[in-house]
């Protein structure tokens, strides 16, 4: 959502199982006036929702945008589809920033990661 050139690449750390997904992918529009004040101002009210585990972002060299929003349960997940910021920030992005997107949410069974020591 927002430009990460200065944050440090790591991702969210693997959590104990279960919990949920969203993952995000969009193709963007040319015009994208307010987009990263946008982002922005989503990531930052999205850590206040109550289970937000992280959220992680990645974007292809052909222009498609990743991102995946990690949440404790269901319910979490729930309460940051229907924040009302956001439902006008998807609203804009239908209507000004995208060319096309998909969301796929999923329940995470199995989890784990590596950091080089």
């Amino acid at each position: 959502m927002s430009d990460h050139q200065h944050a440090p690449v790591v991702p969210v750390e693997a959590y104990e199982p279960p919990y949920y997904v969203a993952v995000f992918t969009a193709v963007r529009t040319q015009d994208q006036s307010g987009y990263a004040e946008t982002g922005a101002r989503m990531e930052e009210l999205v850590k206040d929702v109550p289970g937000y585990l992280g959220m992680d972002h990645a974007q292809t060299p052909g222009g498609l945008g990743i991102t995946v929003g990690y949440f404790r349960d269901a319910d979490a997940l729930t309460r940051w589809r229907r924040d009302a910021e956001h439902l006008v920030a998807q609203e804009r992005g239908r209507a000004e920033w995208y060319e096309s997107y998909t969301l796929h949410v999923a329940k995470v069974e199995r989890s784990h990661g590596f950091t080089r020591a």
